[in-house]
């Protein structure tokens, strides 16, 4: 299958998945699968695992079932900011010696992990058919976790722009960088000419001060609006905070290790506000990720 006709694949399945009804029925609500976020950075040092990790854990303080499905195929580094050891990774269930349930390992708090390889450049150029085969068994688990966090690689490669398209929403780390707007801006410029992705949430990292991260949010808003045909929801930020790099080199979540400090408190407001919204996609419960309807 050539990349253009497995773009316009996703392309038609994205189209297909926008046009089921905004809003669902409280009775359906109970029985719906996993939220599925990606979340993505359009440079790399932004403090995006970082995120994923402390928004999960505080997803899982509030009684949310969370899976962590790092992303970052050929420099995977969850499990080492964790501090886990996993025996198994993705890369054995790509060579066909593991399923994907059988990876899973367990993470601080509820957290549940789907571990990477690290330093296997073949990972990084899986073909179209492997990616929909690990969407395909990822999709089966759906239904035992109420939000899967997927942990994308930086910028905007092959891998990358599946990922992000293969996910129920999209939040974009962003930090007050010049080259870290920039880059965002050309995520989410490609994710919407390529793949007609309409609908981002933005979060700022190490900003200094809230109004700094609103000052960088609405920066990057007014550009996009400006020059893009998108949507974006200014989620929140979390504030430099130098406990932060602590728990890094100790390989414990700082919502764990200190959970009264500045970081902290944002990732629980940020879990609260995420724990209240709608998906920005809706997905009936008997929809599966695009990618298994490709198969």
């Amino acid at each position: 299958m050539s990349k253009t006709e497995s773009r316009g694949q996703v392309i038609r399945l994205n189209r297909e998945r926008r046009r089921q009804p905004s809003m669902t029925k409280k009775s359906d609500m109970l029985n719906t699968q996993a939220r599925v976020v990606a979340i993505t950075s359009g440079k790399g040092g932004v403090g995006k695992t970082n995120i994923v990790a402390n928004l999960g854990y505080a997803l899982g303080k509030l009684g949310r079932r969370v899976l962590v499905f790092d992303a970052d195929l050929g420099l995977g580094n969850l499990d080492v900011l964790l501090g886990l050891t996993p025996r198994y990774n993705l890369s054995h269930v790509i060579e066909g010696s593991k399923r994907l349930s059988e990876i899973i390992v367990d993470g601080p708090g509820n957290l549940k992990i789907l571990p990477a390889s690290s330093g296997i450049q073949e990972m990084t150029k899986l073909t179209f058919d492997q990616k929909a085969e690990i969407f395909k068994e990822l999709n089966a688990l759906l239904s035992k976790f109420d939000i899967v966090l997927i942990d994308t690689a930086a910028g905007i490669s092959s891998n990358v722009l599946f990922f992000n398209a293969s996910a129920d929403e999209i939040m974009v780390v962003v930090t007050p960088e010049p080259t870290s707007i920039t880059d965002a801006y050309a995520l989410m410029k490609v994710l919407s000419v390529k793949y007609r992705e309409k609908h981002f949430r933005l979060l700022v990292n190490l900003a200094k001060s809230v109004r700094e991260a609103d000052d960088v949010s609405r920066q990057l808003c007014l550009v996009a609006d400006r020059f893009l045909d998108v949507s974006i929801e200014y989620f929140g930020s979390v504030l430099m905070d130098e406990n932060v790099k602590t728990g890094v080199r100790k390989q414990k979540v700082i919502s764990e290790m200190a959970p009264m400090t500045q970081a902290s408190r944002n990732f629980a407001e940020l879990a609260h506000k995420f724990a209240r919204t709608e998906p920005m996609v809706p997905r009936s419960d008997k929809l599966p990720l695009i990618w298994q309807d490709i198969v």
